[in-house]
């Protein structure tokens, strides 16, 4: 859009289907989203506006709410979606916090997708091999790029708390100050997309799938969940005494409740599924635990003004509005019906049934579409037009055959 159309107020609609493109470019049928396929209007958030310090022409990005033209929320919208959680959360007089911790990969150009991934040439003139991790010069020889992305964030207003190498070759890690749930959510989409247009700059590749590379660590969008009273302050997970409350314990039975019936939303694409089912710290699982990094819902060490919840199931593929959204969904959802957890688990351990999750797409939507406390959280138009964009995309993945099948299966009698 033109400066001048946007300084003039000029309303920018765009047609509702557009919220359930799958990532191929197709729409799933139009009774989905409305048979007639309608506009909405976008409507920018005035504390999301931002000049791109990356662009060399001027040129802004507007992070906008997509409405109807009545003027409501629309349903299918991700980031109404989450607003509408934070004020059922208001209406209690509580406030969530939220932090998100980011993992991403650094590529040199893929020009050939049937090759896999490898790590950029460093300005020592060669590629990583996989022993840097955590290392305070580990990564000295991408450091222009990391450079202007530290500098790009700075000019959005994007603070940032850590930022460190990762498990994987060429991966790495950072930490978003905690703050506001809408607001951790647009930072994290700003960071994403920054990281991708920063790269292109430098002749790299970002690449924030769930699990480029095999017998690698995955990377994960782990969430980081408390909840204080609007009034005070107070962070309601601890008592005075620095003891943990029943409205913490409600929160983790909603999250144990609602983590399998969400898988889709918190693991979204068919490559997700190839980061849960080789762990490397990534638990397909509901249980939760202290400080256990084995466990799907984590208790980090902290003093009880920090209490707090850690989801470890999103990938950094996931969408940041529809899983912040789901899980804190969970989490009131639990503290509304008084929901108790499980006994928490230390160590190593078996994961019990019961607290077993989906471990493929294809199982996700099916417990997805089962669910009916999806759709009373998000409505039957958010859930059922989700799971037939993602069905389209899954069926798309199986209509191509792998070099695995052609490798291994081809010689079989």
């Amino acid at each position: 859009m033109t400066a001048e159309g946007f300084l003039e107020g000029r309303r920018l609609q765009m047609a509702r289907g557009v919220l359930l493109q799958c990532i191929m470019g197709g729409y799933p049928p139009a009774r989905f989203y409305g048979s007639d396929d309608g506009d909405l209007a976008l409507n920018a958030d005035p504390q999301q506006i931002h000049r791109l310090p990356w662009s060399s022409q001027p040129r802004a990005l507007a992070i906008c709410d997509a409405d109807e033209l009545s003027g409501e929320s629309s349903r299918l919208s991700t980031r109404g979606q989450l607003k509408e959680v934070i004020v059922r959360y208001a209406a209690r007089g509580l406030a969530p916090v939220v932090a998100t911790e980011l993992e991403f990969f650094v590529f040199a150009p893929n020009t050939d997708p049937t090759q896999p991934f490898q790590p950029p040439l460093g300005l020592d003139g060669r590629r990583e091999d996989g022993h840097s991790a955590f290392s305070v010069s580990s990564n000295n020889g991408l450091r222009p790029f990391f450079n202007e992305v530290y500098a790009c964030m700075a000019a959005l207003g994007l603070p940032r708390d850590t930022f460190m190498h990762e498990m994987g070759v060429s991966q790495f890690e950072i930490n978003l100050l905690h703050g506001d749930p809408l607001l951790l959510a647009d930072q994290t989409f700003l960071f994403k997309h920054l990281l991708k247009e920063v790269a292109l700059k430098h002749g790299l590749t970002v690449v924030c799938m769930a699990k480029p590379l095999a017998h690698t660590p995955g990377s994960s969008m782990h969430i980081h969940q408390s909840l204080v009273e609007s009034a005070s302050g107070r962070n309601v997970f601890s008592d005075e005494a620095g003891e943990p409350t029943a409205m913490f314990r409600h929160f983790i039975g909603g999250l144990q409740a609602g983590m399998a019936d969400f898988t889709a939303l918190f693991a979204p694409n068919v490559n997700s599924y190839q980061r849960l089912c080789h762990p490397y710290a990534s638990p397909n699982n509901a249980c939760w635990s202290h400080d256990n990094r084995a466990a799907g819902l984590r208790i980090p060490a902290s003093s009880p003004v920090a209490r707090r919840v850690e989801n470890r199931l999103p990938g950094a593929d996931a969408n940041p509005y529809l899983a912040i959204a789901a899980s804190l969904a969970a989490g009131l959802h639990g503290i509304e019906n008084e929901l108790e957890p499980t006994p928490a688990i230390q160590g190593e351990f078996a994961v019990p049934d019961s607290l077993s999750l989906p471990c493929t797409l294809h199982a996700a939507l099916e417990r997805l579409k089962r669910s009916q406390l999806a759709k009373e959280l998000f409505g039957n138009e958010f859930v059922e037009g989700y799971v037939a964009s993602k069905t389209m995309e899954l069926t798309s993945f199986f209509d191509e055959i792998t070099p695995w099948e052609r490798r291994v299966l081809a010689a079989q009698a």
